[in-house]
C-alpha cells in the first residue's frame, strides 16, 4: 500500500486524482490540501506527494518533500529552467517523477515522434499544433515543448514551428506534422478526459515506492 498526499485538491486535476486514488486498492490517501491548506501537515505522513499546481507552489512543496524525505510526482507545467534545475538537484536526495505529460498515450506519442524524426529526411517540414482549454496559462504547452526537444535530439538542425490554441474546454490535443513535396505524416493525440493524466500520476506514485532517490520520467514508469 502506497500512502499518497495530493496537492491542489480544489483544482480540476487534484480533485480527479483524489477521486481515482480512493478507488485504487493499492493506494491510501494520507493527506490532501489546497492553496490555503497546511502542506507540511499533509505531506508528513505520506510516502509520495502528487503535485499538479503552479511552478511557485511546486518548488515550495518540493522543499517540504526534501525535508521529510518523501517521493514526489510532478505534473506541473510552465516551470523555468532554474526551477527544473532545482528539481534535478533535489532528486539526488529523494525520488522524483517529473514529466510534461503523465498520459500513457502521449508518452507513446513521444516514442513515435522520436522514430519519425530519426527516419524522415531534411526534405520534411515539421510543425506542431497544440490546443487546450482557455484557462491553461503556459504557451506553448509542456508537451509541445517536449515534442520539439525530441525532434531536435534526433535531428539537430530541425526547424519546428509550434502553434497554440486556447479556447473552450479542450482537455488537450497535440498534432505533429511531417510534410514533404510528396507526402504528409500526421500523428495526433487527443485527451478525452483528465483521467488519463490522473491515472498516469497514480501509476508514477506506485513506481516510486521503495526508491531512495533519482530523477525519472513517464518513459521510465512505462518502460518505454
Amino acid at each position: 500500500m502506497v500512502k499518497i498526499a495530493v496537492s491542489g485538491v480544489k483544482g480540476k486535476m487534484g480533485s480527479r486524482i483524489l477521486d481515482l486514488a480512493k478507488e485504487d486498492p493499492e493506494l491510501s490517501i494520507a493527506g490532501e490540501f489546497d492553496v490555503d491548506g497546511d502542506a507540511e501537515k499533509a505531506i508528513g505522513p505520506c510516502d509520495c506527494l502528487i503535485e499538479f499546481t503552479s511552478p511557485k507552489a511546486t518548488i515550495e512543496h518540493l522543499a517540504i518533500c526534501e525535508k521529510h524525505k518523501k517521493a514526489i510526482v510532478i505534473g506541473t507545467t510552465g516551470l523555468s529552467d532554474e526551477e527544473k534545475a532545482k528539481i534535478k538537484k533535489v532528486s539526488e536526495k529523494i525520488p522524483v517523477v517529473f514529466s510534461p505529460n503523465m498520459s500513457v498515450g502521449v508518452n507513446v506519442l513521444f516514442r513515435l515522434v522520436e522514430e519519425s524524426a530519426r527516419v524522415l529526411g531534411s526534405e520534411y517540414e515539421i510543425s506542431i499544433l497544440e490546443a487546450h482549454h482557455a484557462e491553461k496559462k503556459d504557451v506553448p504547452s509542456g508537451t509541445a515543448k517536449e515534442m520539439e526537444r525530441i525532434v531536435k535530439s534526433a535531428k539537430a538542425d530541425a526547424d519546428v514551428a509550434i502553434s497554440s490554441v486556447r479556447e473552450g474546454e479542450i482537455v488537450g490535443e497535440h498534432t505533429i506534422t511531417f510534410e514533404s513535396d510528396v507526402d504528409l505524416l500526421e500523428i495526433t493525440h487527443s485527451a478525452k478526459t483528465r483521467d488519463i493524466f490522473a491515472q498516469g500520476a497514480l501509476k508514477a506514485a506506485k513506481f516510486l515506492a521503495g526508491r531512495k532517490s533519482g530523477l525519472f520520467t513517464m518513459k521510465d514508469v512505462l518502460g518505454l
